[in-house]
Formats: structure tokens, C-alpha cells, sequence
């Protein structure tokens, strides 16, 4: 049996996501294979691509494509692009309606044996503060990892949530906007050429 197919099936956090203000069930979001050109290291799939079964199936999604230079087509396209995020699964809400934190028992248990399957690439987009602080072993913030990109340029960068909670910080940030992306986007074009 694959690595993709045993995190399909894995119900590890069945318990957990049981006693979540949504008590759903854990439905693995699996989006990888080896040979990709490009790997994005995000947080945990949400709602919507808890029912899609496809990442970043959302407004964020929309978004984080804008940033690549990519369409659906293309970023969907497993041969090219791997998606593993921190938890497979979707955490969940709390009481108040907040996304739960992608559980640390996922990465525990499927990190190395997927990064090992996916292999190297060229490219390795580090989405978001948890992916930051395992990826980069970072302590900073956000802004200040985000800031200082050519630190890990141009094998690895490392980029915000692209979710709309961060539509401020993107305002406040002109410098990713204005320096980031471009870089970004011309990365992507020659790494999936």
C-alpha cells in the first residue's frame, strides 16, 4: 500500500475532531506524488477542501494561485505540484467559530515519510507560521520571516497565509506586494517550465 494511500485512510485524529465545535470526521487531504517541480508547505486544509478533498479549494486558494502566476489547471496538476501541509486534515472550528491549530500528531506521524516520497524540488513555498517554525526553524514572527526571504531564496520561500485575515497585513506590508511576488512569480514560471 502507497504513502497516499495509508494518509487517506488514516483516522488518527477521529477523537479529536469528534469533540470539535464541527465534530466532523478526519478526511485526509492528499495532494502529493513524487517528481513535482513545485512543493507548498502550508497549515491544514479548510472546510471547503474538507469537502472537496482538494487544497486550497477556496477564496485563499484563489489567492495564493494569483501569487504563483497560475492557473486552476496548472496548480491542480499532481505531476507538478505537491501540497503537504502541516495537518492533512481539516483541525476543525472551536466554540467561537476560529480555525483550530493543525494537530501535532499529523506531522509526527506522515512528515518525513511524505517529504521523503515527494523528493527534492526546486522550488519549497513555506506558508504560514506554522509551517514557518518547522520548515525554517524559525522563532520569528510572520513578518520578519517573510521579510527576510533572500535568506533562503530562491530554493525556498517562505510567504503569509494567503487567507483574507490577511488582507490587512498585506496592506501594511507593501514590500511583499512590491518585491516578493515578482520574484515568486518568475520563480514559478522557470521552475514548471
Amino acid at each position: 500500500m502507497t504513502v497516499q494511500d495509508r494518509l487517506s485512510n488514516c483516522t488518527l485524529c477521529a477523537d479529536r475532531f469528534a469533540a470539535t465545535a464541527t465534530r466532523h470526521r478526519p478526511k485526509p487531504v492528499v495532494w502529493f506524488r513524487p517528481g513535482a517541480r513545485l512543493l507548498i508547505c502550508s497549515q491544514a486544509p479548510g472546510m471547503r477542501a474538507h469537502i472537496s478533498r482538494k487544497p486550497f479549494d477556496d477564496p485563499s486558494g484563489d489567492r495564493l494561485r494569483d501569487w504563483l502566476g497560475l492557473d486552476r489547471a496548472a496548480f491542480y496538476d499532481k505531476s507538478r505540484i505537491a501540497i503537504v501541509p502541516m495537518g492533512f486534515c481539516f483541525p476543525g472550528y472551536d466554540a467561537a467559530g476560529s480555525d483550530l491549530p493543525p494537530p501535532a500528531i499529523c506531522r509526527k506521524t506522515w512528515h518525513v515519510e511524505v517529504l521523503d516520497h515527494v523528493g527534492d524540488v526546486p522550488l519549497k513555498l513555506v506558508v504560514g507560521g506554522y509551517a514557518h517554525k518547522y520548515h525554517l526553524g524559525t522563532k520569528a514572527g510572520v513578518t520578519e520571516t517573510v521579510r527576510s526571504w533572500r535568506d533562503h531564496w530562491p530554493s525556498v520561500l517562505p510567504l503569509p497565509h494567503p487567507s483574507w485575515r490577511n488582507t490587512a497585513w498585506i496592506k501594511k506590508n507593501p514590500w511583499f506586494e512590491a518585491e516578493v511576488l515578482p520574484a515568486l512569480r518568475a520563480r514559478v514560471q522557470e521552475v514548471m517550465a
